[in-house]
């Protein structure tokens, strides 16, 4: 069964050199998008196959030269690409280290799309934003790979709500704080900011587009950063924006050593604190 998406993103099955319209054979898979029906499909394809089989039996289709094509899998959650993966004809002595990136869902692009060399100016950035949340870069420091160190499950905790933008007089001018343990870890303030929103909007929008509902962290005060392990207690809050409360759990009970950045930087030491017991240790 080659499956497709065609013309307004109807799904389809490619039959000879026609495509068959599935519309009305997944039209039960809840969805609001065509991502949703082809996620819809993967997740419970044993019980959809026969509605699907059945409707390419039952026709002929249209030509496929009548149609557009349009992506395959036109805005999957997660593109994850394995970097330096092969052995380049004989010409590495070994595997480099595995590594990998995600790529934006914005880079999609279908059969027959043109590819576009972008290039943006920044204009009127606070106009296209939404709102502002408080959001926690949790990172797995040590790692080597960006990929393995940002993208793990539950690393990306935001809230407690979003606040429309119209409610933040400045939001270049905010308050800071984050507690571990109800010891206050960080205090900085967004004017310390390297890139301003309005230049991080532009560079961002410069590599690929914003959806509606997309969400840009625009970094953090390193200064009082450290370790975070099991039992911990996690509170953040920028003024206006309520107080984020986090619980950390780790089955392994591992511990690290509670030195912020700075400490270990400035007592001449190299890397990331060190895991003081448990596996890996």
């Amino acid at each position: 069964m080659k499956l497709v998406f065609f013309d307004d993103f109807k799904l389809g099955a490619v039959k000879g050199d026609n495509v068959v319209d599935l519309s009305a054979a997944a039209e039960h898979i809840p969805h609001v998008s065509p991502q949703d029906i082809l996620s819809g499909l993967i997740a419970d394809f044993d019980t959809h196959k026969s509605h699907l089989e059945e409707a390419i039996s039952a026709s002929d289709g249209v030509p496929l030269s009548s149609v557009r094509l349009r992506s395959p899998a036109p805005r999957p959650i997660n593109i994850a690409c394995m970097a330096v993966n092969y052995m380049e004809n004989g010409t590495r002595s070994e595997p480099a280290p595995i590594n990998a990136f995600n790529k934006s869902p914005n880079g999609v692009i279908g059969d027959g799309d043109t590819i576009l060399i972008p290039d943006v100016k920044a204009e009127d950035a606070y106009d296209y934003i939404f709102g502002y949340l408080n959001f926690i870069d949790v990172s797995a420091r040590g790692v080597p790979a960006f990929y393995q160190m940002k993208s793990r499950e539950t690393f990306a905790p935001m809230g407690p709500y979003l606040v429309t933008a119209d409610e933040i007089a400045d939001p270049q001018s905010l308050p800071v704080k984050l507690w571990v343990n109800d010891r206050l870890c960080q205090d900085f303030n967004t004017d310390d900011m390297a890139h301003k929103i309005p230049r991080v909007i532009e560079w961002i929008t410069s590599v690929h587009s914003l959806e509606p509902g997309d969400v840009v962290a625009t970094g953090t005060n390193h200064f009082g950063l450290s370790a975070i392990q099991d039992g911990d207690t996690i509170d953040m809050e920028t003024e206006g924006l309520g107080r984020l409360h986090l619980h950390v759990q780790d089955d392994l009970k591992r511990t690290w050593g509670r030195e912020t950045r700075h400490e270990w930087e400035s007592a001449g030491n190299e890397g990331t604190t060190p895991q003081l017991t448990g596996k890996y240790a």
